[in-house]
């Protein structure tokens, strides 16, 4: 892949918890830009697993051999989180039709209002079916065998989800 870098971008998201899916939009993203900020926001319709410290220290983790990306928590609107950092562009990773619907919707707003444009990536075969939300309801419902999810999340993520099942 051609190293296109163009300044700074902003990807956001709930990050609850941390993908694969997510570790690989990061890691393309930040062969696109000079910088990355993976903004850990709080979304005000889903219900948190993870604190937001406990989101922004799993990232970082897996983060941490990329020397250009760096992780912080916002909160309200990502175009304004945006601006204060500096950046020009939003990152989104796209995995179906229904998620490119919602992100034009997003992607207009941030535009019109913000200034901001979106680029977006579309997940790689082997994540395309990979969310957090499917992830939260197989550990919050009981999943017997958490390990299977060893594919899904990295080790770091895995090891607290299961500390969520089985508090000491």
């Amino acid at each position: 892949m051609t190293k296109m870098r163009s300044g700074i971008a902003v990807f956001p998201g709930t990050f609850d918890p941390v993908t694969y899916g997510h570790v690989d939009i990061i890691k393309r993203s930040a062969r696109l830009f000079d910088q990355l900020v993976v903004g850990v926001g709080k979304n005000p319709e889903k219900r948190e697993m993870f604190t937001s410290d406990d989101r922004i220290a799993m990232l970082r983790e897996v983060m941490a051999d990329i020397s250009n990306v760096t992780v912080r928590a916002y909160e309200g609107l990502t175009m304004e989180f945006a601006h204060e950092m500096g950046a020009g562009i939003i990152v989104r990773g796209i995995r179906d039709s229904h998620d490119l619907r919602d992100e034009l919707n997003f992607a207009n707003a941030n535009l019109m209002v913000g200034d901001v444009e979106t680029v977006v990536l579309m997940a790689s075969d082997r994540n395309a079916l990979t969310s957090s939300t499917l992830i939260k309801q197989i550990v919050e419902l009981g999943g017997s065998d958490i390990d299977r999810l060893k594919d899904l999340v990295p080790p770091g993520v895995l090891t607290r989800l299961k500390a969520l099942l089985r508090p000491e």
